[in-house]
């Protein structure tokens, strides 16, 4: 058993020449891309050119989707606040749930789960228990998502559409069949199902939401410490909140230990 602390097969230090998966650090430096970088801290090893094409796609494709999602509106209700771009993307990060970007987890081991099971079977098995099948619906999008439906012609030109795109595409069928309505396979379940095929695990689902995500933020809180006042994201009580709570009321007697 190893006696140090911390152990890491992503990078280390010889000297003072740092190492990523083992290639000096200096080297990739003008020659990888940053998807290219990425691909190799994740996965270990150089991608070739279709794994790359892949992958920047996947990230293209989550890189922003307008002001309204609530990483959106947390990172620039932060920065209104009067705090700096590091706190207000943090901010941004930590609003990532299972409602907004974090179904991508879900996503992936839900496919390398039930990949090689009957999907008609897998949905039915769902719908009976009344487990939500991350992947699929979508708020705006009700007969697909162009998102996916990008991604998935993608896969099917460069080599990445296999049998996890085909299964995620028959569950989408089969909810259609059982439930007698249609959620689409949403953009978090297209990618799911291309980075399975990739052969990358499930626990790197919200990562990959997280990196694909970060530039659009830091667009947003750039935007917000430039072109907004501070505290310019108060709400309007009187327009645009409806209070439920009790009227006003006195304090009961008991209570006044204080004389007004």
């Amino acid at each position: 058993m190893s006696a140090k602390k911390w152990r890491t097969a992503i990078s280390f230090h010889k000297g003072h020449e740092a190492y990523v998966r083992g290639y000096k650090l200096e080297d990739l430096i003008g020659n990888l891309t940053f998807t290219e970088a990425i691909y190799l801290v994740l996965k270990g090893e150089l991608p070739n050119e279709k794994e790359t094409k892949m992958l920047d796609a996947i990230f293209t494709s989550i890189v922003e989707h307008s002001i309204a999602p609530p990483s959106v509106i947390a990172a620039r209700a932060v920065a209104s606040g009067g705090n700096p771009m590091n706190v207000a993307v943090g901010a941004g990060v930590l609003a990532f749930g299972e409602a907004h970007g974090g179904a991508l987890e879900g996503a992936m081991k839900f496919l390398q789960d039930n990949v090689d099971r009957d999907p008609e079977e897998v949905v039915k098995e769902y719908l009976e228990n009344k487990k939500r099948i991350p992947g699929y619906g979508h708020r705006y999008y009700k007969e697909y998502d162009p998102r996916t439906r990008k991604l998935m012609e993608l896969a099917k030109e460069i080599g990445f559409y296999g049998k996890y795109c085909r299964f995620a595409e028959e569950v989408e069928k089969a909810i259609e069949k059982l439930k007698g309505k249609k959620l689409v396979l949403n953009i978090d379940g297209a990618i799911a199902a291309i980075t399975s095929e990739m052969g990358f695990d499930w626990r790197l689902g919200k990562g990959f939401f997280i990196i694909g995500r970060i530039p659009g933020l830091v667009a947003h809180v750039y935007e917000e410490l430039t072109m907004e006042k501070p505290f310019s994201k108060r709400l309007d009580e009187d327009k645009e909140v409806e209070y439920l709570g009790p009227q006003p009321r006195e304090l009961p007697p008991k209570y006044q230990r204080r004389k007004k």
